[in-house]
């Protein structure tokens, strides 16, 4: 016989990783902005993870620090954040974030929570400038993935605004 749900809920999420242009302790602490703001309680972890690193032509595996944050209680309980960024070449560093969204978050919750995610941080997280882009290797996929993952999540991404001064 097969196994049965009788035994407890499953809870279900979904993961987001998105290349950005800012760089890790930025990415949490905007978070922590808004959960502090709207009082929810949240607690720190760190853990490792693998990133692909290239020499010449081959591939290395090595580990990279990921600094996370999670929400455990509020509107958002369960929701979590992880980056990270290393080195993909010779020179530049490319970050990540990567989201783990609860079922009861999505949608317009979610997409207002990105939104003004996005807007405490102290630049526009889609973009690079020429400068880092040629340092880091102009024609990798992440700049455009970037921006396709965030406007998919409904975050308009032609007019970006800070609101960290206000």
């Amino acid at each position: 016989m097969g196994e049965g749900l009788e035994d407890g809920v499953i809870l279900m999420e979904r993961m987001l990783e998105i290349p950005v242009s800012i760089v890790p302790t930025e990415a949490i602490r905007s978070l922590r902005v808004i959960g502090e703001k709207k009082g929810w309680r949240m607690s720190r972890f760190e853990e490792t993870t693998f990133v692909q690193r290239w020499a010449i032509i081959v591939p290395l595996a090595k580990r990279a620090r990921v600094l996370g944050l999670k929400v455990e209680d509020g509107e958002a309980e369960g929701l979590s954040i992880r980056s990270w960024s290393y080195v993909p070449g010779s020179a530049g560093r490319i970050s990540f974030v990567s989201f783990r969204i609860p079922e009861w978050f999505e949608g317009e919750k979610w997409a207002s929570f990105l939104k003004e995610w996005a807007s405490y941080q102290p630049r526009c997280p889609w973009r690079w400038s020429f400068w880092e882009r040629s340092v880091i290797g102009y024609l990798l996929p992440e700049f455009k993935k970037s921006r396709v993952s965030f406007a998919r999540e409904g975050v308009e991404i032609s007019n970006w605004e800070s609101t960290i001064d206000s």
